[in-house]
């Protein structure tokens, strides 16, 4: 005869705390980890697409998805998907301002040196998003706002942040774009791009030769162990930031890179 205590119908065994504990931090980073998945795919997915990506199983993925749509992280789309939910919006933008006032004098400090203007933009969603910049001191020069978003196909903070995913990933983002042109340097198709990547790793950075338009030239480098693609980057009219410039300018937005890293 088992001496064991009988469980009624009515009783719940008992969780150690230690275990509740894990159990939370476990449900925190899957949800942190479809978090991320959407946004690397634009901003909407569907759970199937969410649990084969994430490696979960399809009901664990549905639970946490679930979770988060009753906190407002996350929405349901009509077409049986989910998006990013507006919850996160403030988030962000309470991210983003504290971002750039810990960059800005890193930015302003490259401008003194080098004349351009400076920005400082990470891969969101489909587009390369500024989150802050130092303008140059030039009367004519090149300007950026915080919050603009560049293609990532023909811009160098845009190739910058490319270089740093996987070629799936790229794949996938340029499907979604479908590499508009913008002048006859315009990068318009994926091997092309793919080769251009690939230089760029090799050498450690990325140029803008009149791709998104035509008169402006920009270097960029990407900043090491950010949580999400980031890239630096130079900008200002090609007939000041002649080519000869170019090998000039990169150690030092390699340096200023390697500062922001206190800021991500």
């Amino acid at each position: 005869m088992s001496l064991a205590p009988k469980l009624e119908a009515h009783e719940t065994p008992e969780v150690p705390d230690g275990d509740r504990s894990e159990q939370r931090m476990q449900s925190l980073t899957r949800a942190f980890q479809l978090l991320e998945l959407m946004a690397a795919n634009g901003g909407s997915m569907s759970v199937s697409d969410l649990a084969s990506q994430s490696g979960l199983p399809l009901p664990t993925t549905y639970r946490v998805v679930n979770s988060m749509v009753s906190e407002g992280y996350v929405r349901r789309l009509q077409e049986r998907g989910y998006a990013l939910g507006p919850r996160l919006i403030g988030l962000g933008a309470v991210a983003s301002r504290m971002l750039g006032a810990c960059a800005d004098p890193f930015l302003e400090e490259l401008v003194e040196i080098v004349g351009e203007t400076a920005g400082l933009a990470a891969l969101d969603g489909e587009s390369a998003a500024f989150v802050a910049q130092a303008p140059s001191r030039f009367a004519m020069r090149m300007t950026i706002e915080v919050g603009h978003r560049s293609p990532l196909h023909c811009t160098a903070v845009g190739k910058a942040i490319l270089a740093q995913l996987p070629l799936s990933q790229v794949k996938h983002l340029m499907t979604r774009t479908q590499m508009l042109g913008y002048t006859p340097r315009t990068i318009s198709s994926f091997p092309e791009l793919k080769e251009e990547l690939a230089t760029i790793e090799k050498q450690g950075f990325a140029v803008d030769d009149g791709e998104s338009e035509k008169g402006l030239r920009s270097i960029a480098v990407s900043v090491p162990e950010a949580p999400v693609p980031m890239a630096l980057s130079i900008l200002g009219p090609d007939s000041r930031l002649t080519i000869d410039t170019v090998m000039t300018i990169v150690p030092l937005l390699h340096s200023t890179a390697a500062k922001l890293m206190t800021c991500v």
